[in-house]
């Protein structure tokens, strides 16, 4: 293949495709660019294997550390497991890029992206997505594309293409935006409680220069005499698919159309018209083709099962305006809500139910040690709000084995951590590190909305002083050829046989997250701008429910929570605690108890369970760091006798030496004779030498300083 590139401008910020240049033996690659950010991808296809019934697409996205010039850390020097961000990449690959391949392709399809350099200001994986495509096209795989991303920021009051690090740290908006010639296929987005309307408008602006981009893919395969390929589907006997139709779709559309509210009762109605439908197609003789057909697939049965089911759930609401548990088409499924559900160990706790969908949500508050070090080519080097989500199988009543968490997991948890970001205190106002585990006892749809209103109420148990409360709504839709219809607080059944999962969470001010995911080619505009205002009274009727619960947060942290203190020191005095080889640091935590933290710019974190533990770590630091000077009395206590003088600690951590000839104002032949060890003394500096030993005395102190000395001593 000729070497070919092509460029297109944003703004003045310029995105370069370069093809055949790069690995001639993968089936399509390309090396895309934006300033000195490159990523390249490449995707292969091979052979459908034996008894495959779904698209076996897999998308790596992977980072190199050379990318930014940096050698792994860890014994082996080499990159090892991908780090979070490198598997919500991925995802954000996948799910823009899957909807796209025609539903009857089962050829195993493997997308793999690589950033090989990357600057600290164009993200990379915008580009990993837009590339996953130009890859595709040029592997000859059957695909209804082109598909591009972009992500928009917001700066001041404008909309901005693909920003930089700092535009998107500094801005209140963080929007990735994947549509195909059809339409929006996927956003993915976090904002500071941006209104409706702000939002839509954001989409609508990313979604034209995703128009851009796919027309700058058709212009470069067109260059490369490439079409975009649309291959026929296989041919399928539908003997079997007729004979399962006829004995099943009456019984499904009655069980359908009484409106079960229990999913548990109605998937009992429903298997039990499978079997029977497998018992029909048993009893017949084995020269039927129907049962020949059977048995050379045997996964017709639960495939054309499905299939009616999805058909019959789509016509009654479509049709009828009812859902399967009887709901209006805006109607939220009951809510109830906890707080406190664990013993006061836990730090905060909230259960949160919807339907049949119940999350546990458990807070934790931990000290600044305790942020997550982050080791990936992002520019952050640390977290101090993790939000984690667990769904082991009990939840959807299966048995298997529970593994290290997938990339569903790491995806929803990270999507619930994105939402309660906006409405965290402060590092300066609440120095806590922040961690809230998301347990899904039971899902029936949405566990990830449900984790997000299930946090709020263990952050405000926790006593963390969120600026708002936030809750979530997934919204869905099914479409039947003109015929359009968007749902409320979807449920399993409608998410599975649906065209859309739209999340959004918010305050009651505006949305702090989206997450638009298709199954269809695309959606315009008008539809998710609708779907968009819809979500409004669905997240401010659960906002009302949980607010029933708890309204505030609790004005006192748990008691097994750590008590942290915080001061600021001359950044120049560091090594002065940290001692050498950390010795007086250590120090410090053994005589105290307490935990110490100390960041480059001098802030000083103190942290004990006991707080007076802590206040008492904190004044030996505010003693060592106290700038003295001569003439400055204390009250102190003698730690050492020597012969030539006493040392007292006048301060905490901080000692001076009171020489024999300053103890009295008349001569004293021993120390000893004036003072002992434990002994109360008033002392004054007298000079501080060019070593900084500090040299005390008793003597020429008026009584009223002394006074002054010792009430402050009580203070303390």
């Amino acid at each position: 293949m000729d070497e070919i590139e092509k460029s297109i401008s944003f703004d003045g910020r310029d995105i370069r495709l370069k093809v055949g240049l790069l690995a001639p033996q993968a089936g399509g690659a390309v090396l895309i660019e934006s300033e000195d950010t490159a990523v390249f991808v490449a995707a292969t296809r091979a052979e459908a294997r034996e008894g495959i019934d779904f698209l076996p697409l897999l998308v790596d996205y992977e980072e190199r550390l050379y990318a930014a010039g940096r050698i792994p850390g860890g014994f082996l020097r080499r990159e090892g497991r991908p780090p979070e961000k490198a598997t919500l990449t991925s995802r954000l690959i996948d799910r823009p890029l899957r909807p796209l391949f025609p539903g009857w392709l089962r050829d195993d399809i493997q997308v793999i992206a690589t950033t090989m350099s990357m600057d600290e200001r164009v993200p990379p994986d915008v580009l990993a997505v837009t590339g996953a495509s130009i890859a595709v096209l040029l592997a000859k795989i059957p695909f209804n594309g082109p598909m591009a991303a972009v992500r928009v920021g917001l700066v001041g009051d404008d909309f901005i293409i693909n920003p930089t690090y700092k535009e998107i740290e500094e801005g209140d908006l963080d929007l990735i935006v994947a549509g195909s010639p059809d339409g929006v296929i996927m956003v993915e987005a976090g904002a500071n409680q941006l209104p409706e309307q702000d939002m839509i408008e954001a989409i609508d602006f990313g979604y034209e220069a995703v128009r851009d981009l796919i027309q700058a893919q058709r212009d470069l395969i067109a260059e490369l005499g490439i079409e975009i390929v649309q291959e026929e589907p296989p041919e399928v006997d539908a003997t079997l698919e007729n004979f399962i139709r006829d004995r099943a779709t009456a019984q499904v559309k009655e069980i359908l159309g009484r409106f079960e509210p229990d999913k548990n009762v109605r998937d009992a109605a429903l298997d039990e018209v499978k079997e029977s439908v497998k018992a029909a197609i048993s009893g017949l003789p084995d020269e039927d083709p129907v049962k020949v057909a059977a048995a050379a697939d045997e996964k017709a049965l639960s495939n054309v099962f499905k299939d009616v089911t999805k058909k019959l759930m789509r016509r009654q609401v479509v049709e009828d305006g009812v859902r399967v548990d009887g709901r209006k088409l805006d109607e939220v499924r009951p809510i109830s809500c906890r707080t406190g559900v664990l013993p006061a160990r836990v730090h905060g706790s909230g259960l949160f139910n919807r339907g049949l969908t119940q999350v546990l949500s458990v807070a934790t508050l931990g000290t600044p040690s305790d942020a997550q070090e982050l080791d990936d080519l992002h520019p952050d080097e640390q977290k101090r709000y993790l939000h984690h989500y667990n769904m082991p199988p009990y939840s959807v009543g299966e048995t298997k084995p529970v593994r290290s968490p997938g990339r569903r997991e790491i995806g929803h948890g990270a999507l619930a951590e994105r939402a309660l970001v906006p409405v965290l205190p402060s590092k300066q106002d609440f120095p806590y590190v922040i961690r809230v585990v998301s347990e899904v006892l039971s899902s029936n749809g949405s566990t990830s909305m449900g984790s997000v209103s299930g946090s709020t109420l263990a952050l405000m148990d926790a006593g963390v002083p969120i600026t708002k409360p936030v809750s979530g709504a997934a919204m869905g839709l099914i479409k039947e050829g003109d015929e359009v219809r968007i749902l409320t607080d979807i449920q399993g059944i409608e998410d599975f046989l649906g065209d859309m999962d739209f999340k959004v969470a918010g305050t009651d001010t505006g949305i702090t997250a989206l997450q638009l995911d298709m199954k269809i080619t695309g959606l315009p505009m008008g539809l998710i701008a609708e779907a968009i205002n819809q979500a409004k009274p669905a997240r401010l009727h659960i906002l009302s429910k949980m607010m029933e619960t708890i309204n505030t947060p609790r004005p006192e942290l748990s008691p097994f929570a750590p008590r942290l203190m915080t001061i600021k020191i001359d950044p120049e005095l560091i090594g002065m605690i940290i001692g050498p080889g950390g010795k007086t640091i250590k120090g410090i935590t053994e005589e105290t108890g307490a935990k110490i933290d100390i960041e480059d710019d001098g802030t000083v974190t103190i942290s004990a369970l006991d707080g007076e533990k802590a206040k008492r770590a904190k004044g030996i630091i505010q003693g060592m760091t106290r700038k003295l000077n001569a003439g400055d009395v204390y009250a102190g206590r003698v730690t050492r006798i020597i012969p030539i003088g006493a040392f007292v600690e006048f301060l905490p951590g901080k000692e001076g030496m009171i020489h024999i000839s300053q103890l009295a104002d008349y001569r004293v032949g021993k120390v000893e004779d004036e003072v002992a060890i434990g002994d109360e003394v008033i002392v004054k500096v007298r000079e501080i030498d060019n070593r900084g030993r500090i040299n005390l005395t008793r003597l020429g102190i008026h009584p009223d300083e002394a006074a002054a000395a010792r009430e402050a001593a009580a203070v303390k």
